[in-house]
C-alpha cells in the first residue's frame, strides 16, 4: 500500500485570536496620538487633510513557486504615507499577522519618527503575510524576489527606501537590493535599500542602532529623573534584534536585566540574566524555549505577565498594542521605553501618566534603527563609508538633540513625551509641505 503523502503546513496559516480579546487598530491609536498634538498646535483642516492619510497604498498579490512544485500566492503591502521631507523610510515585515491596517499604522509611524530625529525622509511600509519560518531559504529569497519586483516602480534612492523589519535581516534587503539592480541594466544601486550586509554597502553599526538609540534616551531619561542606571532592572518583552542588542547595551550601563521574552516564553532570573548566554541559547535553538533550565531562571506562567513585574525600566520591543487599558493600571515600571512601534495604546498612555510613569514614545526612543539607516544611504550616495565611531558619533548627537528637544517641548505644553514628539514632527512635517505648496 501506498504510503499517504504527508501534507504541508500553509505558509500562510490563519492564526486565531486569543479567545475574548479583540485587538484595537493600530491606525486608529495613530491618529489618536496625532489628533492629540494637532490640537494643541492647531492644525488647519488644510494640513490635516495633506499630512495625516497615507499618500499611496499598493496592495498586490505575490505567487511563488515553491520547493514542490506548486504555487503559492501571498498577498503583500506598501504604504507610502508622506513624501513631503523626502523619500518614504520603512521596513518590510514577513509576518503571519499582516495586514493593511498595520502597514498603514507604521507607515504613519514613521513619518512622524523621521521628523522628530530630523532626518530628510517621509514614510512608507510594507508587509507580506506569511510565516517565513515555514519557507526554505529558496522559497524565502523567491518570494522576496517577487515583493520587489511587483513594486518595483514605487521603490527608488529618490522615491521609497526600505529596509529590514520583522523577520527580514539583511540577507533579504541584499536580494531586494539586487533585483533592483537587474530591473536597471544590472547596475550596482545600492542605495535603494538600506539594512544591507556590510559586504554590498551595510553600514556598520546598523545591526545594533534601533537599541542603541534606546539606550540613549534611557540615559538622557534617567538624567532627567535622577534613576541611576548602576544597579536599575530591567524587563525587555521582545528577545530578537532591538531586545537582545538592548539587553547587552544595557548591562553595559550597569543595568541588571531581570526579565526578558520571546514568542516561547518569559523567563526571569532575580540576580540577572546574561545576556550573552540568552543569545547564545537563541542562535543554537531559534527561540528562548527551554530556557529556563539555565540555573536560576525561571518560567513565567503567563508571558504578559512580565510587563507587569516590579523593575526600573520596561521595554517592549515585540509588537503593537502590548500594554492597553486593560493591563497598564498594572505596570510597575519608573521608565517604558518603546523599542517596538505602537507598543501602547491611547488608553494606556492616559493611565500612565496618571501613574506619572515616564514613557519614551516610539517616534523617538526606537529612532536608531532609521537613523543609521539614513547614515547608511547618504554613505552609499557619496560611495564613502564610515568608521564605527563617527555612525555611533552622528546617531547620539540625533539621538540627544531629538530627545532635548521633545522633553522641552513636554515642559513647555505640560504633555507627555509622545504628545510633544508629535507636536515637534506635525509641525516640521507641515512646514515642509508648506513650502512645497502642497496645500495651495
Amino acid at each position: 500500500m501506498a504510503t499517504k503523502k504527508k501534507k504541508r503546513p500553509s505558509p500562510t496559516p490563519k492564526v486565531p485570536l486569543t479567545e475574548g480579546i479583540t485587538p484595537a487598530s493600530a491606525f486608529d491609536n495613530a491618529l489618536v496620538q496625532f489628533n492629540r498634538a494637532a490640537k494643541i498646535i492647531k492644525l488647519t483642516p488644510d494640513q490635516v487633510a495633506v499630512i495625516r492619510e497615507p499618500r499611496r497604498i499598493v496592495e498586490c498579490k505575490l505567487p511563488v513557486r515553491m520547493d514542490d512544485g506548486s504555487i503559492h500566492a501571498f498577498k503583500g503591502y506598501r504604504v507610502q504615507h508622506n513624501i513631503a521631507r523626502g523619500p518614504a523610510k520603512g521596513g518590510v515585515r514577513f509576518h503571519p499577522d499582516v495586514s493593511l491596517d498595520e502597514v498603514k499604522a507604521l507607515a504613519f509611524w514613521m513619518t512622524f519618527k523621521c521628523a522628530t530625529i530630523g532626518i530628510p525622509m517621509g514614510g512608507g511600509k510594507g508587509g507580506v503575510i506569511v510565516d517565513p519560518t515555514r519557507l526554505s531559504k529558496g522559497e524565502l529569497e523567491r518570494l522576496s524576489r517577487r515583493y520587489f519586483a511587483e513594486m518595483i516602480e514605487l521603490f527608488g534612492p529618490d522615491r521609497d527606501v526600505p529596509a529590514p523589519d520583522v523577520n527580514t535581516n539583511p540577507q533579504v534587503m541584499a536580494w531586494f537590493m539586487d533585483t533592483y539592480s537587474m530591473h536597471h541594466g544590472g547596475d550596482y544601486l545600492p542605495a535603494v535599500v538600506t539594512g544591507k550586509p556590510l559586504e554590498i554597502g551595510g553600514s556598520v553599526g546598523r545591526s545594533s542602532a534601533t537599541a542603541q538609540g534606546m539606550v540613549f534616551c534611557v540615559r538622557r531619561a534617567a538624567a532627567h529623573l535622577g534613576l541611576s542606571l548602576s544597579g536599575a532592572t530591567v524587563a525587555i518583552q521582545g528577545f530578537g534584534n532591538a531586545g537582545s542588542f538592548a539587553a547587552k547595551l544595557l548591562r553595559e550601563q550597569g543595568c541588571k536585566i531581570v526579565a526578558i521574552s520571546d514568542v516561547s516564553g518569559a523567563f526571569t532570573h532575580k540576580d540577572g540574566i546574561d545576556p550573552d548566554v540568552a543569545i547564545a541559547h537563541v542562535e543554537k535553538h531559534k527561540t528562548l524555549a527551554g530556557f529556563h533550565r539555565v540555573k536560576g531562571v525561571e518560567r513565567l506562567a503567563d508571558p504578559m505577565k512580565l510587563l507587569e513585574l516590579p523593575v526600573d525600566i520596561l521595554i517592549p520591543a515585540a509588537l503593537e498594542n502590548q500594554i492597553t487599558g486593560k493591563n497598564a493600571g498594572r505596570i510597575k515600571a519608573k521608565v517604558v521605553a518603546e523599542c517596538a512601534n505602537g507598543p501602547c495604546t491611547p488608553e494606556a498612555d492616559d493611565i500612565l501618566e496618571k501613574k506619572r510613569v515616564f514613557v519614551i514614545p516610539d517616534i523617538l526612543c526606537n529612532a536608531g534603527g532609521v537613523a543609521v539607516s539614513y547614515l547608511e544611504w547618504v554613505q552609499n550616495r557619496m560611495g564613502y563609508y564610515w568608521r564605527y565611531q563617527r555612525v555611533l558619533e552622528d546617531l547620539e548627537h540625533m539621538m540627544n538633540t531629538a530627545f532635548d528637544t521633545v522633553l522641552k517641548t513636554a515642559l513647555q505644553h505640560d504633555v507627555p513625551l509622545r504628545t510633544a514628539a508629535f507636536i515637534v514632527s506635525i509641525e516640521r512635517v507641515a512646514r515642509a509641505s508648506e513650502l512645497r505648496g502642497l496645500y495651495a
